[in-house]
């Protein structure tokens, strides 16, 4: 398994790497400006001042890279080769949320044994602010870049298409069937119960459980049959025509059941809301979905979206060439 964590692990982010690099180059044209201007005193003040921010500067890298070392040695040390790894997928985007509900997701994942986020940004190159997100976790962590095409970017076309199949391309280029795992499309403005990752490890082709405020009810939810323990219907209102009228948070698949459908990606030639359906039509049949979450009976997943932020203010004082967050981060 540790080739899940060579990510994270067997590098430092490449920043910290290319800060150390630049104050060493530094430090060495300043010692030769001394020694060919070391008798002018006039150099001597600033030269020695320039030197002393250097230093500081090395000794914080020093420690940056410490403690990188630090969270990855810890991060390793809770991996458990025999326990199935959960992949889980998050298609994001450039917006002002971004960063605050990447924040709150990471730290869902850093409380889950055994996790490896893949994160597929929608962008036409990576952006430090996700860069820098995902260096600063203990999370094992692939970072993947897919753009939309200008023709899908329109008003109420299916979101994340490109960027879920990007990461399904590479599971199935850097993963084999004999690595114990499942694949989990983990939105970043959903909520999460920690037990949820729990519950889905066990699948074998297909699981399922019900997903709250989706849907326009307070929990859609599969069907059982109580004899059987079979799923036999749905309890979904909107388009229940559906094959499986289910949410992008409501279903995990083996690995293994991925990599043996190697033609199993999302289509954005399937009608609005259909995207999931369409997916699992590809992997499997009703009668061989696995019910988890109590029977499905528990919500451990809810389908959460954070409020749009009033920018007014900020807009107004753009037009005046300023900004709030100038120097920030937010």
């Amino acid at each position: 398994m540790f080739t899940a964590l060579a990510p994270n692990c067997s590098s430092i982010d490449m920043s910290v790497k290319k800060k150390l690099y630049t104050v060493l180059i530094l430090g060495f044209v300043c010692i030769l400006y001394y020694c060919s201007f070391g008798n002018r005193d006039e150099h001597f003040v600033s030269m020695k001042q320039s030197m002393d921010e250097y230093e500081l500067l090395l000794r914080e890298t020093r420690e940056q890279i410490l403690d990188r070392l630090k969270m990855c040695q810890r991060d390793c040390q809770h991996w458990d080769p025999d326990v199935p790894v959960v992949y889980a997928v998050t298609p994001t985007y450039t917006r002002p949320v971004q960063k605050a509900e990447l924040t709150r997701l990471s730290q869902t994942f850093m409380l889950v044994n055994n996790l490896h986020w893949i994160v597929v940004e929608d962008a036409p190159k990576k952006s430090m602010l996700v860069e820098n997100l995902l260096a600063r976790t203990t999370l094992n962590y692939t970072h993947l870049l897919a753009q939309t095409p200008q023709k899908y970017r329109k008003k109420g076309a299916s979101r994340g298409v490109v960027q879920r199949n990007e990461a399904l391309k590479w599971l199935r280029k850097n993963r084999s069937e004999k690595d114990k795992g499942v694949v989990y499309f983990a939105d970043d403005d959903n909520s999460y119960n920690i037990q949820l990752f729990e519950e889905m490890r066990s699948t074998k082709e297909v699981g399922v459980w019900p997903v709250g405020l989706v849907g326009g009810l307070l929990v859609e939810r599969p069907l059982l049959n109580l004899t059987t323990g079979k799923v036999n219907g749905w309890n979904a209102v909107w388009r229940p025509d559906r094959v499986f009228p289910i949410d992008m948070a409501g279903f995990a698949v083996n690995l293994g059941h991925i990599l043996r459908q190697p033609n199993a990606y999302f289509s954005y030639n399937a009608y609005g809301g259909f995207l999931e359906s369409h997916f699992l039509e590809q992997l499997t049949t009703q009668d061989h979905l696995e019910p988890k979450a109590e029977n499905c009976t528990q919500v451990l997943v809810w389908h959460t979206r954070t409020e749009t932020p009033k920018l007014s203010e900020e807009n107004k004082i753009k037009l005046r060439g300023l900004r709030s967050d100038a120097g920030m981060e937010v």
